[in-house]
């Protein structure tokens, strides 16, 4: 996959993605389910879906996107995760910067989920989910993962933060890379060279750039 400059996400989420047991649903804002359950239902949610439809199971990546943005979004905190991402620039961008921000960074973020899902959709990886252990009344917690693909294994940790709509999803972390780091080293180098206005163009030209060579 091409990224242009940016470091890409999809072989960070990719493993991630891609279980084979099958958890009791949990719909997104459930506020009884603990923050391990809902890993497991937005992991298994997508996946399910896209090994059951002929479609999706054959790599059309229009319509796997579309399942990554109905049922792992409702998951997620993308605006949460842009926030922290962009910065202390974000405090400086105008409100119709952020919008921009959002929307180009939940894009390039959905893409990277559906190309993963596209690369791994017929491939049978173990997924066991740890148990946070943290105290009942925690507002950010880490939930670990492990994934087992044959006699490989990996470590793979959601941030997960508590909102008014449940826990929310807006981090990820893989051999010690967090996804927000990762991105707001990138953010910065672009906003110290081009300003936040330059940030929002380099987003919106990467996404435009992608869609045009899938």
């Amino acid at each position: 996959m091409k990224t242009h400059g940016l470091i890409p996400l999809a072989p960070l989420v990719a493993v991630a993605m891609v279980c084979t047991v099958h958890a009791q649903a949990v719909q997104p804002g459930d506020l009884r389910a603990s923050p391990e359950r809902l890993v497991q239902a937005a992991v298994e949610g997508v996946i399910r879906t896209i090994q059951s439809n002929p479609d999706t199971r054959a790599g059309d990546l229009g319509k796997i996107t579309a399942v990554v943005q109905k049922q792992f979004l409702p998951y997620t905190d993308f605006q949460r995760t842009t926030r922290l991402a962009v910065g202390s620039a974000w405090r400086t961008a105008t409100p119709e910067q952020q919008k921009q921000l959002y929307e180009q960074f939940e894009t390039l973020l959905v893409r990277s989920y559906a190309v993963s899902l596209a690369q791994l959709r017929e491939q049978n990886v173990k997924f066991r989910y740890q148990p946070v252990k943290s105290g009942s009344s925690a507002a950010d917690v880490v939930v670990q993962t492990r994934v087992i693909n044959n006699a490989d294994e990996m470590q793979i940790d959601y941030r997960l933060q508590r909102t008014p709509n449940g826990w929310k999803i807006y981090d990820i972390n893989m051999m010690g890379a967090w996804l927000i780091e990762v991105y707001r080293k990138q953010f910065a180098d672009i906003v110290a060279r081009s300003g936040v206005e330059g940030l929002v163009k380099y987003l919106t030209t990467h996404n435009a750039r992608q869609n045009a060579e899938s």
